[in-house]
């Protein structure tokens, strides 16, 4: 059982993460009260998050998220879902 603590993602956040942006890119952007940053891959969708607080030193403070594609053959995503990682610092 996963534990209270760990942030889930809202519907708000997943509409920003299933853009497409430049590829092979360190995105870095704003949600409410969040900092966000997130890596893309070569097609330009992000793969890994860092949510939460930017400190003193530019790195975020918070969670850390890594998103599963599964791509079909045709290239069309047959899975697509963000797995907690733990926390970032």
């Amino acid at each position: 059982m996963k534990s209270n603590k760990t942030m889930k993602l809202g519907e708000e956040v997943l509409k920003i993460l299933n853009k497409v942006y430049e590829p092979d890119r360190m995105i870095e952007t704003t949600f409410k009260r969040y900092d966000l940053a997130f890596k893309t891959d070569e097609a330009g969708r992000p793969i890994l998050l860092f949510m939460g607080q930017r400190d003193e030193s530019g790195q975020i403070k918070g969670e850390r998220y890594a998103r599963r594609l599964k791509l079909g053959p045709d290239g069309e995503i047959i899975k697509d879902h963000w797995e907690n990682k733990g926390k970032a610092s």
